[in-house]
């Protein structure tokens, strides 16, 4: 994988569903590719859900985007790295950390940029679906 990867993959609040604030970074810059998976595993963090990346064949469910400008990725960037507590003060540790992975997407395989958990899940549930959004629409129902 190289640092010039131009592609975004979203799975939490920044999945064009949520309609965070901060997605209208990903509208200014990116535009959607469509469904697609990485290795990964779900937790339920509370308020709300973490992924860290794994090597076996647990999938979880998100949206690649494909950055149109790409002059502007370092800026996008930053504003995604913000949003997701990537740049700290010295003696802070981050809250996620953008890492390039391996996505699939209709039987190809692409290169992204993904934000994972940067702490400890110990102690966190396992969310089985793979997909935030049906896991909140299964928290929420009564």
């Amino acid at each position: 994988m190289n640092d010039y990867t131009y592609n975004l993959f979203v799975y939490g609040s920044l999945r064009s569903g949520f309609r965070n604030p901060a997605y209208e970074y990903i509208t200014r810059y990116f535009n959607c590719a469509g469904e697609a998976v990485v290795k990964g595993k779900f937790y339920d963090k509370g308020t709300y859900p973490v992924a860290l990346p794994t090597a076996d064949e647990h999938f979880i469910q998100g949206e690649l985007y494909s950055m149109h400008t790409p002059d502007e990725f370092s800026w996008a960037f930053m504003q995604l790295d913000d949003y997701e507590g990537v740049n700290v003060e010295e003696g802070e540790t981050a809250l996620y950390k953008r890492a390039l992975v391996e996505v699939y997407q209709n039987g190809e395989n692409k290169q992204a940029w993904i934000y994972w958990y940067n702490h400890d899940v110990a102690g966190l549930a396992e969310i089985e679906t793979g997909d935030v959004m049906k896991y909140i629409h299964q928290k929420n129902q009564p």
